[in-house]
């Protein structure tokens, strides 16, 4: 009887099972146009996902298509175990926070908030409400209307009346599209204290690249209708996958170069005459001609000559200062004629540079990338100006 009982005790849980978000195959087209393309893509449950990319990429659909307000082409869409793919959207464990906010002008906050559960025939919904009130910070803006509250309370209300329904998964549509720049990183922060706090997935679209980096655990990168890349915003943002990817996640200097050989784990890499190494694994082709990737925040100027350890290009001449306050920009033109990027910090270690001088560019060779060059350079630049 012991030995059975102890035997019992022993015996290990089954694991509960997943309600990770899961896209399969999913395609979606409007007569000839493509907006997502057999697109695989799994959410992991409790995870605060960003898509990330320019207008008409397709991240805007594909929530859509998550949310029921559009049907797939093609593919399957589940939440767990359950295929929601032809479930109406009330039916569905998901909630959508959407950009305009879309609160009832006519009912105070309380009621806002209270609006679903009072659907669901709640009868007291004191408790809940209030506590969702103190999530977003406004317990005591209840009794007001929504054209009382700034544009950044009317959305805290537009979150708290979506998570009291407790859904599995809450979808946000460009959220902070609509508040100034201080305000949204205010926000920004807000929101990932929120997910934090109530653990509930949340899948977040975004054209901003800033919005997506501070808030998202991982982040897709999205352009015309399939995913770039994915990762963590410091993986997307330090090793791109793809030209479109180092430009439209920050700024990124390509320089035409070729692989011309291998040492010690490190390929050597030709730039215009220049001699540059760079660390194997950061390589996404290991031959042939390239695009040799930095950041300009990576680079450090200095007086023509100067001896300084890691790769080099010199011979270089400053074309452009601007100060921006926490930093300054300069333009350096090569030899062969580019503009490269370099951003310094501001902070008082030496005399700003000028137009005209002379100078090298320096940086360290585990900071370089390298892309197949029969990609576009200007991929994802385009992008950022069009969708400004």
């Amino acid at each position: 009887m012991t030995s059975t009982t102890s035997a019992t005790a022993a015996t290990p849980k089954a694991p509960a099972p997943s309600s990770d978000l899961v896209l399969s195959g999913v395609s979606k087209q409007f007569g000839a146009y493509h907006a997502v393309r057999d697109l695989d893509l799994t959410v992991p449950e409790g995870a605060f996902f960003a898509l990330l990319g320019p207008s008409g990429c397709g991240k805007t659909t594909t929530l859509r298509m998550v949310a029921g307000l559009e049907e797939p082409t093609t593919g399957t869409v589940s939440l767990g175990e359950q295929d929601i793919t032809r479930l109406r959207p009330y039916k569905r464990p998901v909630n959508t926070v959407f950009q305009n906010y879309a609160l009832f002008p006519h009912l105070d906050i309380f009621e806002n908030v209270a609006f679903g559960l009072r659907r669901r025939g709640v009868k007291d919904v004191k408790q809940q409400v209030g506590e969702m009130l103190d999530l977003v910070e406004l317990g005591a803006f209840g009794k007001r209307k929504p054209n009382q509250l700034s544009g950044g309370q009317q959305q805290r209300v537009a979150l708290a009346r979506a998570l009291i329904n407790r859904p599995q998964v809450l979808l946000l549509d460009e959220p902070l599209g609509a508040l100034d720049l201080k305000l949204r990183r205010q926000m920004q922060i807000e929101l990932k204290r929120i997910q934090t706090e109530v653990g509930i997935t949340f899948v977040h679209v975004t054209h901003d690249q800033e919005e997506a980096m501070t808030m998202a655990d991982t982040i897709a990168v999205m352009n015309a209708g399939v995913i770039e890349q994915r990762g963590t915003p410091a993986e997307l943002y330090d090793l791109p996958a793809t030209t479109f990817v180092a430009n439209f996640l920050g700024q990124s200097n390509l320089v035409r170069a070729a692989i011309i050989g291998k040492a010690h784990e490190q390929l050597v890499v030709d730039v215009h005459g220049s001699k540059v190494t760079v660390p194997t694994p950061r390589c996404r082709v290991t031959e042939g001609e390239v695009w040799m990737g930095i950041r300009p925040e990576k680079v450090f100027l200095a007086p023509a000559g100067a001896e300084q350890n890691g790769n080099a290009l010199r011979g270089a001449t400053v074309t452009d200062v601007s100060y921006v306050g926490v930093s300054t920009q300069y333009l350096a033109r090569m030899p062969w004629g580019q503009e490269l990027t370099v951003f310094e910090q501001n902070t008082g270690a030496r005399d700003t540079l000028r137009v005209g001088d002379p100078v090298d560019l320096h940086w360290q060779p585990a900071h370089t990338f390298v892309l197949d060059a029969a990609q576009d350079a200007l991929a994802g630049v385009e992008d950022i100006a069009d969708d400004a």
